[in-house]
């Protein structure tokens, strides 16, 4: 491969592009392979090019614009993981609340939970054991303290444990899904129905096994309340979604699965080609997701406790141009 760097382990991927019907006839390298390669974030992906290993029919692709022509191949050499250990780092946190057994943060978009390959530090784990010394042991050397998550590029309240004792009565309370969790989605286009409740199994994809599916014969129970609370004529609307179970990618699944995917979710849902929403989905740069409340007993004192988090700048932005959109009916509710 002309100016590749030497292979030395890690994964090979292959892409070839074969434009189907309505497709972009020359896309950007970068943006073909964020929707071919959906768990490379964009960073990941120009690092990767800068450090030569992506190719286009055999010779090192030196810029992420390229535009690519029919027929041809994209091969991305991903380095091998490197070994992660969680150590403490100063980064600025959001706490909304923080006593001797737990804390609860307002994770911002586009940090990573904890440690794990690719993603070594600068995790919410790293800054928490910073902020606070030490957390519950119970989570392992990777995952310290934490009883859920939140995908990357979602945004929300999270809560975290510092003792071993509100670790395991957290983690029964998040198991037995005694938890009050909303979200706010955007979505593109609206859902047909006004509200709705969705009850489906959930597992691996059969086929792309990064990503999840309601559409399995074996899996876990996945259930989302939904309704519309505030539609942009029949471009987009604004949901907020109820989870009775938190299973990995719930909503994002569910809401693709009713025709209504997350804006800019670039795994269950596909990139605009032109149109009005393509310019604000370039702007946002992740999914529209946010974590809005957070409600549980606490797993000590058992005092009920709920936090809020208000929509994240970036989410008013986006909820801002949507109903200045020509045709949208500025916001009324579903």
């Amino acid at each position: 491969m002309t100016g590749q760097a030497p292979e030395q382990g890690g994964e090979v991927r292959r892409y070839r592009f074969e434009p189907a019907a309505g497709e972009e006839a020359r896309p950007r390298l970068d943006h073909f392979l964020a929707e071919r390669a959906p768990t490379l974030t964009r960073s990941q992906i120009k690092r990767l090019i800068d450090d030569g290993l992506v190719a286009v029919d055999e010779v090192a692709a030196t810029k992420p614009g390229r535009k690519l022509s029919p027929g041809e191949q994209v091969v991305v050499r991903l380095p091998p993981p490197a070994p992660v250990v969680a150590e403490p780092q100063a980064m600025d946190l959001v706490v909304l609340y923080e006593d001797e057994h737990i804390i609860v943060v307002d994770k911002p978009a586009g940090l990573v939970v904890h440690p794990a390959p690719g993603h070594p530090d600068r995790t919410l784990v790293n800054a928490l054991l910073h902020h606070c010394h030490d957390l519950s042991g119970i989570g392992g050397a990777l995952r310290p303290g934490i009883v859920h998550r939140l995908d990357r590029d979602t945004s929300g309240v999270m809560v975290a444990t510092k003792s071993d004792p509100a670790h395991v009565a957290l983690a029964r309370t998040f198991a037995a899904h005694a938890i009050e969790r909303e979200y706010v989605a955007f979505v593109a286009p609206p859902p047909a129905r006004a509200q709705g409740t969705h009850d489906t199994l959930h597992g691996r994809h059969p086929v792309h096994r990064k990503k999840f599916s309601a559409r399995v014969t074996r899996g876990k129970r996945a259930v989302t309340h939904w309704r519309v609370e505030v539609r942009y004529g029949a471009v987009a609307a604004r949901v907020r979604c109820r989870l009775e179970t938190g299973r990995t990618h719930q909503i994002r699944v569910h809401m693709a699965d009713l025709g209504a995917p997350l804006i800019a979710d670039s795994m269950y849902g596909r990139r605009p080609r032109g149109g009005v929403l393509a310019p604000l989905v370039d702007a946002l740069g992740r999914h529209a997701l946010h974590a809005a409340v957070l409600g549980f007993a606490h797993p000590i004192t058992a005092a009920a406790l709920r936090f809020e988090s208000p929509l994240p700048a970036d989410l008013q932005a986006l909820a801002e141009a949507l109903a200045a959109l020509p045709g949208a009916d500025r916001g009324k509710p579903g």
